[in-house]
């Protein structure tokens, strides 16, 4: 029977390797069942009826809940969300403040993507002044949650940012507000909308998964081959040396 052996470098490579291949294609998994629950909730709240802003601070889970507002957005406190990319363009995403008229509660409505081709003029935009109905759906960032820069907040208005929590700029102002990004789906007053609910799809992570479980049964077909082969040759040269590499010794007359 041949003997496996490997060798000791390999086997430890093999030993750290391969579970870390394993545990990255069931963590792509994992985040590809994550995605398919997120779009399924989105897909549900989007078919049910809108709720007040008033019944969204004491909901467990507001995300992608459909909202009807009705009032005014304030002009002089506006957020560009920078690094934000449309058919590989750059752009900033514009967020001002709009207060419900019927609640009195403040929202930071995101109103869309702008181009921004040259970066030493600012985006122009303009903000409605009359009173507007808008329809809009609450966004949960996955994973880490928007913070906002120490440093901005004694820069000037419009602020250039690459993240925003919404509940440090209601305090910043003083204001009573709701702690998450809205975005419009109503198209008054709003410019390029339609964002992706996720950024990678499920399909996306599934590929991904393959990929790290393939090199997976790579690295153990060749760490076997590697330890039936090297045993192999192992045996072969022992044997070589027995014999004197294959030749008797002649005797002397």
């Amino acid at each position: 029977m041949k003997r496996f052996a490997p060798g000791l470098l390999p086997s430890l490579m093999v030993l750290i390797l391969l579970p870390c291949l394993i545990a990255l294609g069931f963590w792509q998994l994992g985040r590809g069942e994550e995605k398919r629950v997120m779009l399924a909730h989105y897909a549900e709240r989007g078919t049910a009826a809108p709720v007040r802003i008033e019944q969204l601070p004491g909901s467990p889970d507001p995300a992608y809940r459909h909202v009807q507002l009705r009032g005014r957005f304030d002009p002089e406190h506006s957020l560009l969300l920078d690094n934000r990319l449309r058919d590989g363009k750059v752009g900033v995403e514009l967020l001002q403040p709009f207060q419900d008229q019927a609640s009195g509660l403040w929202v930071l409505l995101n109103r869309g993507w702008l181009p921004w081709p040259d970066r030493r003029t600012p985006p122009a935009f303009q903000t409605p002044v009359q009173v507007l109905d808008v329809d809009a759906w609450v966004y949960v960032a996955p994973g880490a949650s928007f913070q906002l820069h120490a440093d901005s907040a004694q820069a000037p208005w419009p602020r250039l940012v690459t993240a925003v929590d919404a509940s440090a700029l209601w305090a910043q102002l003083g204001r009573e507000g709701f702690p998450l990004e809205l975005r419009m789906a109503s198209a008054l007053g709003a410019y390029r909308l339609g964002w992706p609910v996720v950024a990678m799809g499920p399909e996306k992570h599934l590929g991904y998964a393959v990929q790290w479980f393939s090199l997976a049964i790579a690295l153990s077909g060749l760490y076997l081959y590697l330890g039936w082969h090297t045993a192999q040759n192992n045996n072969k040269k022992a044997k070589e040396d027995r014999h004197g590499n294959g030749h008797e010794p002649h005797p002397h007359v």
